[in-house]
């Protein structure tokens, strides 16, 4: 078959289906009677069969055309939902929106996303979590379009904006001799096994979270390495060493794990937005300003 069919051919049969005469459904188009006669022939010409049987009275469907007639009105349907869904995917309105986060921001994350949602109920959001440096790399490589990351490096392509701010706190067993009190100097933590995030989770981070242990002069060595801070509190709660870590993962600790305020210079852990610098799309500008509508910045834990 001729696939020269236009849209005006489907427009044009629906309107004389739907009048089963030339005439008013030429002034219900805006067009002149013997162009709308034309314009039917050439569909006629491309199916390969007659549509309508005419007569000096009356205008009828064919067998062809009756069968035609619901599936062209579905197929201007079906466009008219397409344009639509074009336009609210580009109005930010609709679409996929791919949020990459740590999972010691879940709280943060969990506050967000439920203010967006209440703006944009049609977007589906898709989550990642990972280290600062994956959700960073995700970024980078276009795999996420927004990330929640903690004390995050400056990147060229990267753009930050601080949407929180905690101190560090120290994480240690019920049965450890500073457990007594409410407060303990960094160094009397220096003969513990430290259990932390690797290093190469996010160099930044991971000095910042050291740093009490540092201005002691404790020579800092992780005994235990852990991808995420339930585990770290769970085998400090084990008895197996201790750790300095952001007061908000520390507010549900289990049986066996106490929390201490450190003394000496406050050190502070910054929960980040991430976005690629120049990405100006209105999904993500959406959600963007559905986060500073939350708490364009706050303080955790004071």
């Amino acid at each position: 078959m001729d696939q020269r069919i236009e849209l005006r051919h489907l427009r044009y049969f629906l309107a004389v289906a739907e009048e089963l005469h030339f005439g008013r459904a030429a002034q219900r188009l805006h067009i002149a009677q013997p162009a709308l006669s034309q314009q039917i022939r050439q569909l006629e010409k491309i199916v390969g069969v007659e549509l309508f049987r005419r007569t000096s009275r009356s205008v009828r469907l064919t067998e062809a055309g009756a069968a035609f007639q619901p599936r062209a009105r579905n197929l201007l349907g079906r466009l008219a939902a397409d344009l639509d869904e074009a336009g609210r995917v580009g109005r930010g309105e609709a679409g996929r929106l791919d949020v990459a986060f740590i999972t010691s921001a879940t709280a943060i994350v969990s506050e967000h996303l439920r203010a967006f949602s209440r703006r944009r109920p049609d977007v589906q959001v898709k989550l990642h979590d990972g280290f600062t440096t994956d959700v960073l790399a995700a970024l980078e490589r276009g795999t996420a379009d927004v990330g929640i990351v903690r004390d995050a490096e400056e990147r060229d392509a990267i753009e930050l904006s601080l949407l929180a701010s905690e101190r560090f706190v120290a994480v240690i067993p019920t049965e450890h001799p500073a457990a007594r009190g409410d407060r303990v100097e960094a160094r009397a933590l220096a003969a513990d096994p430290l259990i932390l995030f690797p290093r190469s989770a996010g160099t930044h981070a991971f000095d910042l979270n050291t740093q009490p242990l540092r201005n002691a002069g404790v020579d800092v060595q992780v005994a235990q390495e852990c991808s995420n801070w339930h585990t770290i509190i769970m085998f400090v709660a084990a008895g197996l060493g201790v750790s300095i870590a952001p007061y908000s993962v520390t507010t549900l600790l289990p049986a066996g794990a106490r929390r201490l305020e450190l003394d000496g210079p406050p050190t502070v852990s910054r929960i980040l937005m991430a976005t690629r610098r120049g990405d100006d799309r209105p999904l993500l500008q959406a959600f963007i300003a559905a986060s500073e509508s939350r708490q364009a910045i706050a303080t955790t834990g004071r």
